[in-house]
């Protein structure tokens, strides 16, 4: 027997199903035997929980001693059942009843579930905590032919639905001269139906709905036109697919230990959860709580221990399948699902921990150090701590991620990720071999994966909130891929696009002006509050929160904790420029580990000024920051610089690269899943008149 202690840590809040039905006929009864005989109709059910309207004029039952009930419903009585009063409102005549059932036995509990089988079937109940998917209706021409290539492209599967059945099928070609998309069926002899069809697509993280005639039938192809609209679904935050063969899953049952250890396959899985194959006598329902759940990962039969919430359960499509929200008993746990999930999601990616050398030969290779007027002896101090880090970073998947394409050439691509901010992952370090493979790609597909296995992986973060970026704007991809997007989404405050200039400053070039009266040091309390209010007003507030400038966040203490913890330096300093005691201007430090970005993007000064004439102070601040940043070990950082003021630039010896035009990118969290099918749209290439890609 349960008791009820035991039953509220088998449980979240909120479990079981919701009921709704309109007939006396269909409902489900709570039946009281004490103070009097009562019925009152249930709302939501499970076998730990009974919520309930009572009927007029009811007497609530007591607080302080247990209840005796029974269950009505189909036909079929439940009960007797213990319970105590969970919730009660006398105050209101609708307010639920909330009954926390006692000692449910497991023949009680199986009947209760086949009780909410019957009802789910019956579409009068439904899981308390499943999400509702978002639904966007698409009409525009260009983003429906952009849709669709991708779909043709990247060869996703679709399904016809009519009244009573379905066919699977998939889009053959995309005839662009005429309009035309041209079908194939995925089962032969199965006939078409009768149109007008619903088709439905799948796209990288949405399904796409479509109602279209048919122009032409022969055999097993079809040609319609292409539809003036779309229907958008998005399923999840986090994208699932297919789980590695072999995968399963043990736990055992909060409530009923006589089950044993129960073992199931996986289905599938994302960063947040997976689904399992499983049969109605496993007696699990929404809202059960699973301690301990361990995952063997087929690759080495290491366990991954994770606790699980029972999120749905479904049989509409064949066998039972239950659908579990994970997170990770340990850090170490962490680390591997992680990388189980991340290479199940992008199998053509690996985590660059296994490739460091090839991956430095990228490097070389395809001119990545040759940017902003480099070469590759600039780097060379860089590279102990560059293959050092990247050993560590598969151990920190919180705060790295290094994604990269292998071949039989080596690594033909890397995109890295890090948390430099309490909300933000500053996504950086984009290289690509020159050339193609010999093994035939789908056009645009390495850059298509490593993007979104970086930037997939930030989103497994639940303090996720922005993605970072310094984009170059003369490079065609950036421009067309992020820079247009975040344009076009500005407006609403979850992207920007903002020129600035990534100047370099040596340690060792100090301007040799002097201060002209200036006191340097520390920032004081109120100091800092002057300079909080400073960005406030002068910066979007998309800066402000991705890149800590908010007051309680403007010294990164709670990012310095988590970055030692993990034995690594990061943190920020302020420095103030005073006259007669006056601040004029502050410089915002910024530390990491070398290595973490080789253009080190990490170790950042930013300037702000603080008073009309604040900037006759930049000289004075950008050289006691050579000072700060000689004393922590550098030689050099990186000047971040926000105006178009180039006055002092000679003065203080801050060297550029002629022509590069670098814009800070920011993107929203809500919006990664949006750009990642924009990704996957914009990465397709160009589709000829009727290319085939069968």
């Amino acid at each position: 027997m349960e008791t009820s202690a035991g039953t509220s840590l088998a449980v979240g809040s909120y479990s079981g199903y919701s009921l709704h039905t309109q007939s006396p006929e269909d409902s489900i009864n709570l039946i009281l035997s004490q103070p009097g005989i009562s019925s009152s109709r249930v709302t939501r059910l499970s076998p730990t929980a009974v919520w309930a309207i009572p009927d007029p004029g009811t007497e609530l039952p007591s607080r302080e001693r247990p209840l005796q009930l029974l269950l009505e419903g189909h036909g079929s009585t439940i009960g007797p059942l213990r319970g105590e009063l969970l919730w009660s409102d006398p105050r209101r005549l609708d307010a639920p009843l909330g009954i926390q059932l006692v000692g449910v036995t497991r023949e009680q509990g199986q009947r209760i579930l086949g009780l909410l089988d019957m009802a789910a079937r019956q579409g009068c109940a439904q899981p308390a905590v499943s999400p509702l998917p978002i639904e966007e209706s698409l009409v525009e021409p260009e983003r429906i032919r952009s849709i669709l290539k991708s779909v043709c492209v990247m060869q996703h599967k679709g399904t016809l639905r009519q009244l009573g059945r379905s066919l699977r099928v998939s889009l053959e070609y995309f005839d662009v001269e005429h309009s035309l998309l041209h079908w194939r069926r995925e089962e032969p002899g199965v006939e078409w139906g009768t149109a007008p069809y619903d088709i439905e697509v799948v796209g990288y993280n949405s399904a796409y709905r479509m109602r279209v005639p048919a122009l032409e039938l022969k055999g097993d192809r079809m040609v319609t036109p292409i539809p003036r609209r779309l229907w958008q679904v998005r399923h999840r935050w986090h994208r699932r697919v297919q789980a590695p063969a072999g995968l399963r899953a043990r736990f055992h049952h909060p409530l009923w230990s006589e089950l044993g250890t129960l073992e199931r396959e996986v289905l599938d899985l994302s960063f947040s959860g997976m689904c399992l194959r499983g049969t109605p006598e496993d007696l699990l329902f929404p809202g059960l709580l699973l301690q301990r759940v361990e995952v063997r990962d087929a690759r080495d039969g290491e366990p991954i221990l994770l606790r699980g919430e029972v999120r749905y359960v479904s049989d509409k499509d064949g066998p039972r399948a239950y659908g579990l929200q994970l997170s990770p008993c340990t850090p170490m746990d962490e680390a591997r699902w992680v990388a189980l999930v991340s290479q199940a999601l992008s199998p053509t990616t690996r985590g660059g921990e296994q490739l460091l050398e090839p991956l430095w030969e990228l490097l070389v290779d395809s001119g990545y150090f040759n940017l902003a007027g480099k070469t590759t002896e600039h780097f060379e101090e860089l590279r102990t701590s560059f293959l050092d880090l990247g050993q560590r970073a598969a151990r920190l998947p919180r705060l790295f991620c290094q994604s990269v394409w292998p071949s039989e050439r080596g690594v033909e691509a890397t995109l890295s990720s890090v948390r430099p901010y309490r909300h933000g992952w500053l996504v950086h370090q984009l290289a690509k071999r020159p050339g193609k493979p010999e093994a035939p790609q789908v056009p645009g597909q390495i850059l298509r994966d490593i993007h979104v296995r970086t930037l997939e992986h930030a989103q497994a973060d639940p303090d996720f909130r922005w993605l970072v970026a310094y984009v170059e704007s003369t490079v065609p991809l950036m421009e067309r891929v992020h820079l247009g997007y975040a344009r076009a989404h500005a407006g609403g405050g979850e992207a920007l696009s903002m020129p600035v200039r990534l100047m370099d400053v040596r340690c060792d070039e100090e301007s040799g002006l002097p201060a002209d009266g200036l006191d340097i040091g520390p920032a004081r309390v109120e100091e800092k509050s002057l300079l909080a209010g400073q960005i406030f007003l002068t910066r979007p507030t998309c800066y402000v929160d991705a890149l800590d400038f908010s007051r309680d966040r403007l010294e990164l203490r709670e990012v310095t904790e988590t970055w030692r913890a993990a034995g690594l330096e990061r943190e920020r300093h302020i420095l103030v420029a005073r006259r007669d005691g006056v601040p004029q201007a502050a410089i915002v430090l910024e530390l990491g580990p070398p290595g973490v970005n080789l253009f080190r993007l990490l170790d950042a000064a930013r300037l702000f000024p603080l008073a009309p004439e604040g900037r006759q102070a930049y000289v004075a601040l950008l050289d006691a920051a050579r000072r700060w940043y000689a004393q922590h070990g550098r030689t050099a950082f990186v000047f971040v610089r926000e105006d178009e003021d180039d006055s002092y630039a000679a003065a203080a010896r801050l060297h550029d690269e002629p022509g590069a035009k670098p814009c800070l990118w920011l993107l929203s969290a809500r919006m990664l899943p949006e750009f990642l099918e924009y990704v996957s749209e914009a990465t397709v290439g160009r589709l000829t008149p009727a290319s085939r890609t069968a």
